[in-house]
C-alpha cells in the first residue's frame, strides 16, 4: 500500500509540471490524475469567466463540475489542432448559455415581476462623476445583461472582460470572426443604451467599451 501511494503521489507530481496539451494526452489515455491537475488548474478561470455569463455563482460551480464531466467524456473527440484551453472554454461556454436559456425559460413559466433596479453603491449620487470602478461595471453588467442575447453575453464576456481576442471568442462560441464583431456591436449598443436610460448619472463616465471603440 505505501508503495502505491507513493507511486500516485509521484504521478501528481509529473502532471503537475505537464502542458495543457500533456493533460489532454493523459485523459485520453484514461489517466485520472491527469484530470485532477486539469480540474485544479482550470476551475477558477472558468468559474470566473461563467460566472461572469451567468451573475451567480452556484450556478456557475456546478456549469465548471458539468464541464469537467464532459471533458472527461469527451476526450477521445479533442483533436491536436485544437488548443486545449479554447476546448476547455469552448464546453463551458456552451454550458452556461443552455443555463441561461433554462433560467429564461423557468421565468417565463413563472409570473412575470419586475425587478428593481439595484443601488450602484452607498453614496454615488454624490459622485456621479467619478470613475465607475469594475467592482460597479460587473454589478451593473450583470443587471443590464438580461435585454442581451445569451450569445451577445457571452460574447462580450469573454471579449471585453476577459481580453480574449477576436479569433479566440470564435473558437470558443463556435462562430466566425464578423459574427464575434457583430455579436460585440450590438451588446456594446444595448448596454449603452441601458447604462443612459436607467444610470443617466452616470453619462459621462460610461467604462463599458463604446460601439464605436
Amino acid at each position: 500500500m505505501p508503495r502505491l501511494v507513493y507511486s500516485e503521489r509521484k504521478q501528481r507530481a509529473q502532471w503537475e509540471e505537464a502542458s495543457d496539451r500533456e493533460l489532454i494526452s493523459g485523459l485520453q489515455a484514461g489517466d485520472e490524475t491527469a484530470l485532477d491537475e486539469l480540474i485544479r488548474r482550470k476551475t477558477k478561470p472558468l468559474i470566473q469567466v461563467v460566472y461572469r455569463i451567468l451573475g451567480d455563482y452556484e450556478e456557475s460551480r456546478d456549469v465548471v463540475q458539468m464541464t469537467f464531466v464532459r471533458v472527461w467524456q469527451k476526450r477521445d473527440q479533442f483533436d491536436q489542432h485544437w488548443s486545449p484551453n479554447t476546448w476547455i472554454f469552448r464546453i463551458a461556454t456552451n454550458l452556461g448559455i443552455d443555463q441561461l436559456r433554462a433560467r429564461k425559460t423557468r421565468e417565463r413559466t413563472q409570473e412575470p415581476m419586475r425587478k428593481h433596479l439595484r443601488q450602484v453603491a452607498e453614496g454615488q449620487g454624490q459622485k456621479a462623476h467619478s470613475r465607475i470602478q469594475q467592482k460597479e461595471v460587473l454589478k451593473i453588467f450583470h443587471e443590464l445583461a438580461e435585454d442581451l442575447s445569451e450569445r451577445q453575453r457571452a460574447v462580450f464576456v469573454l471579449r471585453e472582460i476577459e481580453g480574449f481576442s477576436s479569433r479566440q471568442v470564435a473558437e470558443t462560441v463556435g462562430c466566425r470572426e464578423s459574427t464575434v464583431r457583430n455579436h460585440l456591436f450590438n451588446a456594446r449598443k444595448v448596454l449603452r443604451r441601458e447604462v443612459l436610460r436607467r444610470y443617466p448619472e452616470y453619462a459621462g463616465t460610461y467604462t463599458l467599451k463604446e460601439a464605436s471603440s
